[in-house]
């Protein structure tokens, strides 16, 4: 199964907009998506609550993980989603 290992960018983690933002996009793959933190239990992607469960701060590094066809497009898009800073995005759209 393809993963990815990437550290959240989005100064607030992965908590309110930018998680919405990631669950929103890992919902719109074409693949089931799961991200978790270090040895824990992997949960859905495409859950809000259970991505919020996470509790990952900026700069704690998650592993994404996808399995099917397109999953490797779907890996690259999400990592692109989560290195980001979603915040400072919001703050320069404003």
């Amino acid at each position: 199964m393809p993963t990815r290992t990437v550290s959240v960018g989005s100064a607030s983690g992965l908590h309110a907009r930018p998680a919405a933002l990631f669950v929103a996009a890992a919902a719109a793959q074409p693949v089931r998506v799961t991200i978790r933190v270090g040895d824990k239990r992997p949960v859905p992607a495409n859950s809000m609550l259970s991505v919020l469960s996470l509790g990952a701060k900026r700069g704690t590094e998650v592993v994404i993980e996808a399995e099917g066809q397109g999953a490797e497009a779907a890996l690259d898009t999400l990592a692109d989603l989560l290195v980001r800073d979603l915040d400072a995005e919001e703050a320069a759209d404003a």
